[in-house]
């Protein structure tokens, strides 16, 4: 529900819905989820309608059409900003529908920088659906703060986005001072947060202006929903971005957002299985031999390892690693697991392992990846919340499997 359309002085979502002297897991279960009144329900109900009756002309109990608001939705949306320590959340149909509707605050001549290796679909939004419409797109390494400024034009340089961990080399920016760079020049920071999640990094506290999630990832948890959401504490810009969801309408349905409701509840604990056993088998691939590198922030070899302890309350699920031999001993391998599944995306219970060229970044051209450093042979892996040791084990088969063709 946007209040602001009704009464632009009220904050919304109330403060008591976003009970922010609670802890993680109790905000996780909670916020933005008292019981329904009516019936007393635990959990919130699909509000499957797309319309609500009105009791008179022009008045209307907080609903009046499912595109500007469901209430299956304003307690997702609700829950969200809590747990990024925003007061607004904003929900939508994707991630990818998230982040064209923040491009859709810019206007023809913008300039915006962005990490040069973002998600696939990132760079396809920028590139082939914004660029064309007047939209420059400047990609720099973020982890180099004196590149990120001298990319930045003074007066035309409306964004900042940074993803951190990056998808799929896991570069971690440092986020406090990507914010200063981007308040110096008047710019917009937006932080890609869903490799972290809120569970384990929280940008707006460090200085940025948004947050946005692909929600389809580890809020929803189950491979079983897509979603997006932005987070924000700027009222204007808020405004602006309800405007734009309830105008554009990549708005999630009832179902949607009571799935991703029902994976945030658990959020907590999953993120801690999830990187217990990825920094195992980070540890483990890091003394194969047939292993050429392995990236993950918790390793100290990893090269923002530093940053990333200073600003992530943990490192996340997400290894990458380069076997060694060519794209076909690359190929095999991932063809060769039995419980990881050969598959795109990642956040969910289950372990998943893909190769990024071929698959979620094939999208960028050959020449871009190999210049931002995505090998053929780099296999990503989402580590799920399985027992370890089949993980482990899985992993060592494979390599044993995919030796010959």
């Amino acid at each position: 529900m946007n209040t602001f359309d009704s009464d632009p002085s009220s904050p919304w979502p109330p403060r008591d819905l976003l009970l922010p002297d609670k802890g993680f897991g109790t905000r996780a279960i909670h916020a933005g989820q008292p019981p329904e009144p009516r019936t007393g329900a635990v959990m919130v109900p699909i509000y499957q309608t797309s319309t609500y009756a009105q009791p008179a002309v022009g008045h209307h109990l907080g609903y009046e059409y499912a595109r500007t608001g469901n209430p299956t939705r304003t307690a997702l949306e609700t829950c969200l900003a809590s747990l990024e320590g925003g007061t607004h959340g904003i929900c939508f149909s994707s991630g990818c529908a998230a982040t064209s509707t923040l491009c859709h605050t810019l206007r023809p001549g913008d300039h915006v920088v962005s990490s040069d290796d973002v998600y696939g679909g990132t760079w396809r939004i920028f590139t082939s659906v914004f660029q064309p419409l007047g939209i420059d797109f400047t990609f720099v390494d973020m982890t180099k703060a004196d590149a990120v400024r001298a990319a930045v034009r003074p007066g035309v340089t409306k964004m900042l986005w940074v993803e951190t961990p990056t998808n799929p080399l896991l570069k971690v920016v440092d986020i406090a001072v990507m914010a200063e760079i981007a308040r110096a020049s008047g710019a917009l920071c937006v932080v890609d947060n869903t490799f972290a999640t809120p569970y384990n990094q929280s940008p707006l506290a460090l200085g940025a202006g948004a947050v946005l999630h692909s929600t389809t990832k580890y809020v929803g948890g189950h491979s079983d929903v897509v979603g997006g959401a932005i987070v924000t504490s700027d009222d204007a810009l808020a405004r602006d971005l309800f405007r734009l969801q309830n105008s554009i309408g990549a708005t999630p349905g009832p179902q949607d957002c009571f799935l991703q409701l029902r994976g945030i509840k658990t959020l907590h604990l999953r993120m801690r299985q999830h990187q217990e056993s990825a920094a195992r088998l980070a540890g483990w691939l890091s003394e194969h031999e047939e292993v050429a590198a392995v990236i993950y922030p918790g390793l100290p070899s990893h090269p923002q390892h530093a940053v990333a302890t200073r600003q992530m309350r943990g490192f996340g699920g997400m290894v990458s690693f380069e076997l060694r031999g060519d794209l076909a001993r690359a190929e095999r391998f991932v063809a060769a697991t039995r419980v990881f599944t050969l598959a795109e995306s990642l956040g969910g219970v289950e372990s998943l392992i893909e190769l990024p060229a071929a698959m979620t970044h094939a999208s960028v051209p050959a020449a871009v990846r190999k210049e931002i450093g995505i090998a053929d042979g780099l296999i990503r892996l989402s580590v799920g919340i399985e027992d370890a040791d089949d993980l482990q084990d899985d992993l060592a088969e494979a390599f044993v499997r995919s030796r010959s063709a």
